[in-house]
């Protein structure tokens, strides 16, 4: 079996200022890194492209490491975003790793290291990836028990089961409306 390395991870850079400033990561095969400039959204990066192209400036689109696996390339870009972090979290980038991630007002003071938030965010993508692909090969459905159990994340709470990081991730699936839970308790793929 051949290994697949057609994915690549890139950037783009604001052309106004120099050197050029990165402002965006993302990872893709094809044409992927073009279509931010074809098909221009209304996001925090897609206002930014807009404003460059308006100033007349252009968008430098750079290929930073081509010839990788998916898995590496996920990893690569992971940590780039890690490394120049997102406007929301005090860094550079206009990513947004999870569009439902908001940071709640909190009496203490904690203690929050940079990057922690993007590193749990792409870890809970790649959980939701495991177990879509786990209730993609079981069309019959699986159980949260079963979950648990065959990714090796059960938890031992003074020897009693507590699974609740597998209902997380089953719940954020249900709520991203990717799975469904029918009358039998079984998680199936929508």
């Amino acid at each position: 079996m051949q290994t697949d390395i057609s994915n690549y991870v890139y950037s783009l850079k604001d052309s106004r200022e120099n050197p050029a400033r990165i402002f965006y990561i993302g990872k893709g095969t094809g044409v992927r890194k073009d279509d931010h400039l074809t098909n221009v959204d209304n996001t925090s990066k897609g206002k930014f492209i807009k404003e460059i192209l308006a100033s007349g400036g252009k968008v430098i689109v750079s290929i930073l490491s081509d010839g990788l696996t998916e898995p590496q390339a996920l990893k690569l870009e992971a940590e780039l975003i890690i490394a120049f972090g997102t406007e929301k979290n005090g860094g550079i980038l206009k990513n947004t790793v999870s569009p439902k991630g908001q940071f709640k007002k909190d009496r203490r003071q904690l203690n929050i290291p940079y990057g922690i938030y993007e590193k749990s965010q792409y870890g809970l993508r790649f959980l939701k990836d495991a177990t879509t692909e786990f209730i993609e090969a079981n069309p019959t459905g699986i159980k949260n028990s079963e979950l648990a159990r065959y990714l090796d994340l059960h938890s031992d709470n003074n020897g009693r089961q507590k699974d609740y990081l597998t209902y997380s991730i089953l719940g954020t699936l249900m709520r991203d409306n990717i799975i469904y839970k029918d009358k039998d308790g079984r998680y199936k793929k929508k």
